[in-house]
């Protein structure tokens, strides 16, 4: 043991025996030994044995086996395999150590105890750890007094859950407003102000317990399964939520005109009707990538039909032509499937013959009644149901059929007798909707691979951002009180991995019909991950149909996201290959001002977008925090407002506060009428001008939008930017980095667009040829560029 070694373990013993008088203890298990076995570490104690496996340095998972338990294997979580994590093993007579150079353990043997240092810092302790009551197994965890919590799936609570004990059962909430305890995705997650994450890897439901008791505990509750938990850390958020999503798996690049518009309502009810709407979009010209299709498009009525799964042909007569005819304007087809077949259905008799539905004890469909009648369940967990369902999808996509939207997946109604292939309902409730997911992702890989799916759904899991599931937030009320709740449930989502949570743009229950809420919702739309109006028709959701200023208000948003859709698109592919989030919370930029994490009414779009929503109706304006690593630019007049300090803005009718980063680059296109028509021969590179930044750095993705897994195969080009002040020089670099595969570039001709000058240059050049640019009047200069090899240097002088 050298010096250096011996001071650290020294430094450990003192924090544990100051942290025993801070902290409860469980002076009732019994430390019996302990041994390496190949990467884990095994420990024994009188009651059991825990094992703890490294996967990365910043990533460790700890399991406990009470006795006569058998070890299970099986995650629906985790997706990394463990790593070979270098550590060091040490033992005294007061504890044991595992060193590593990221998350170290310690083991108190007497009273028993596990910490967790990250880098020398404690950063949480079991308090009893596992425990048995007479309707739980418990794993919990003691709390510093000023530490805040997150997590626990899509909910509106405030952004610190700190002092909530949360249900996990996934459970949809129709009409909440500006608080919902419990919604469709419950996901056993916390994340700390401490930058840890703590994920429970079992799937029964149970109670993730954020300290409700006020005494410095955190608690895991289920009814049973695995004792089974990873902690994450890191030395940033954007590291742990990238370790968090390494662990659970990385979204994959969605289709592009994920990021267009939608046209969307509680339903269409015919053909005639989809192809009127779809028609006086292009008549207004106002862009649009997708319609879905709703309940109507099997059944006339809301009750009785649902599990038919196959179009009404007096209502739909071409539904093929319909497809076929939508996608040639550059349209996209999606249909609402739910995993309900009713006895009333067409498909009844055929789901019962072919042993597809969850059962009884005995082995009989379970059938009970619901909203929409009287049904049975598929059970996504049996292979062959999903063969079955997955041969009815695929019966639909050979139609043109584009994408899905899965329905009702939590599952709405589960009573808990239910038997299911993997477990009964109870143990498998919460991932229902994930292996729905995974039955369509796999099913594009094995018969569409150079497809990338499209799957809407109301429920999913740890880890389902990996199927490409994109979820939304379910059957929000058209009230300002929906629209207040929705920054913070995508943003906690976004630090759980599943990155892409939206809203029914302009609220879906209800037939409230606010002019205002319905603009300031789509206004906010351009900075959400996916951009769906959706409502019950009684107030129509598409632009289309609202009266001519709305419609103009609500025009002018869709065609800023599309205008936007290079830089959106960018955000999509480091989410896919970093795990960032689109969205991301103001403690991102200062993780010490504790202030900023209860803030979820401002936030980032990527690195380059401050947004602050308007959510309350009536008010001129508003004032924001502006993050102070930066000075921020109004998108729109360009006013400078320095970091670190808040200022109040006046509101505009026609744009929610927008505000750029200081030496941001941002790319931009033209507006197009739908992504099809997406090129990037006419993409723009926007600089945004601050003398205090020396240095700064951007990027843009490109591939074709459509095939699946350009990234793996190296189909694909990334342009990096730079920019650097060197004394009176100023030099922007543009780098290309094409993938292994790519062998034409498509980003050759752009226009290089610097906002905020406050000099008229003498002289510019671009790869050592003088240019001549355009400067405006809002001190906009425009340099034409060619981006030739794999480096573009341009020089102001």
């Amino acid at each position: 043991m050298n010096f250096y070694t011996g001071l650290i373990k020294y430094s450990f013993c003192l924090a544990f025996l100051f942290s025993i008088t801070l902290y409860g203890q469980n002076p009732e298990r019994e430390f019996l030994e302990v041994r390496q076995v190949e990467n884990s570490v095994e420990v024994k104690t009188g009651d059991g044995k825990y094992i703890f496996t490294p996967y990365t340095p910043e990533i460790i998972e700890t399991s406990f086996l009470p006795s006569g338990e058998e070890i299970s294997t099986g995650s629906h979580a985790v997706v990394l395999q463990p790593q070979q994590v270098p550590f060091e093993l040490t033992e005294d007579s007061l504890s044991v150590l595992i060193d590593s150079e990221g998350i170290d353990v310690v083991i108190q043997k007497s009273p028993f105890q596990v910490s967790y240092f990250f880098k020398g810092e404690k950063i949480i302790s079991e308090k009893t750890g596992y425990s048995r009551t007479e309707d739980h197994e418990k794993l919990d965890f003691n709390l510093t007094e000023p530490e805040m919590l997150f997590g626990g799936g899509a909910r509106a609570l405030g952004m610190n859950r700190r002092g909530h004990r949360l249900k996990l059962y996934n459970q949809a909430h129709y009409g909440y407003g500006s608080k919902s305890e419990l919604l469709n995705y419950t996901l056993p997650v916390v994340l700390s102000s401490k930058k840890y994450a703590l994920h429970f890897d079992n799937a029964p439901i149970g109670y993730l317990d954020l300290d409700s008791g006020r005494d410095n505990t955190l608690a895991y509750e289920t009814i049973n399964g695995r004792k089974v938990y990873q902690l994450v850390a890191g030395d940033s958020w954007e590291a742990v939520v990238g370790n968090y999503t390494l662990l659970t798996g990385r979204q994959p690049l969605p289709p592009r005109w994920t990021l267009g518009n939608f046209s969307s309502r509680f339903g269409y009810h015919s053909q005639k009707e989809v192809e009127q709407t779809i028609e006086k979009f292009k008549n207004e010209k106002i862009p649009v990538d997708a319609v879905i299709l709703d309940l109507f498009w099997f059944g006339h009525d809301i009750k009785g039909t649902m599990g038919n799964l196959a179009f009404v042909r007096d209502s739909f007569p071409q539904p093929e032509k319909m497809i076929s005819e939508l996608a040639e304007k550059g349209v996209k087809t999606i249909l609402v499937t739910e995993p309900f077949v009713l006895t009333t259905s067409n498909r009844w008799e055929e789901a019962v013959s072919e042993n597809v539905l969850a059962t009884d004890t005995l082995g009989n469909p379970f059938t009970y009644d619901f909203y929409f009648g009287n049904t049975g369940l598929i059970d996504i967990f049996d292979p062959t149901a999903r063969k079955w369902f997955w041969d009815i999808y695929e019966g639909l996509a050979e139609m043109g059929v584009a994408g899905w939207w899965g329905d009702l997946g939590e599952p709405e109604v589960h009573p808990e007798e239910l038997q299911h292939h993997g477990g009964t309902a109870d143990e498998v409730h919460n991932i229902y909707g994930h292996y729905w997911a995974k039955m369509l992702y796999e099913g594009y890989q094995e018969n569409y691979p150079l497809k990338r799916p499209f799957i809407l759904m109301r429920a999913g899991a740890a880890g389902s951002q990996r199927y490409g599931l994109i979820p939304w937030s379910g059957d929000v009320s058209r009230s300002w009180g929906g629209l207040k709740a929705q920054p913070e449930i995508s943003l906690q989502m976004g630090l759980q991995g599943l990155a892409y949570m939206h809203s029914d743009l302009g609220g879906f229950a209800g037939d409230h019909y606010d002019d205002e809420l319905y603009v300031r919702w789509l206004q906010y739309g351009i900075f959400q991950p996916v951009f769906r109006p959706h409502a019950q028709e009684a107030v129509p959701s598409e632009p289309v149909f609202r009266a001519s200023e709305v419609m103009e208000l609500a025009k002018k948003a869709i065609e800023l996201r599309y205008k936007l859709l290079p830089y959106n698109y960018t955000l999509a592919f480091h989410n896919s290959v970093e795990g960032l989030p689109l969205m991301r919370p103001l403690f991102f930029e200062e993780p010490d001002n504790y202030r900023l994490y209860a803030v979820s009414n401002t936030y980032l779009w990527g690195d380059a977008f401050l947004v602050s929503p308007v959510v309350r109706p009536n008010i001129s304006e508003k004032e924001i925090y502006f993050p102070g690593k930066s000075n921020w630019f109004d998108f729109y007049s360009g006013e400078k407002y320095p970091g670190g300090e808040s200022a109040t803005v006046q509101l505009k009718k026609d744009h929610i506060p927008t505000f750029i980063r200081g030496g941001a680059f941002v790319p931009m296109s033209e507006i197009v009428q739908t992504t099809e028509d997406f090129s990037a021969e006419k993409i723009e590179i926007h600089y945004f001008f601050d003398e205090e930044v020396k240095e700064s750095s951007g990027s843009l993705f490109q591939d074709d939008g459509i095939t699946a897994n350009t990234i793996e195969k190296g189909n694909f080009e990334l342009l990096l930017f730079r920019s650097k002040r060197e004394g009176e020089k100023w030099l922007i670099e543009m780098e290309r980095q094409p993938g292994k595969a790519k062998k034409d570039p498509e980003i050759q001709e752009t226009e290089l667009i610097i906002h905020n000058l406050n000099f008229l240059p003498k002289k510019i050049e671009v790869n050592g040829s003088k240019v001549k640019p355009e400067f405006n009047e809002k001190k906009q200069l425009t340099v034409p560029v060619r981006v030739k090899g794999d480096k573009t240097t341009i020089i102001i002088n």
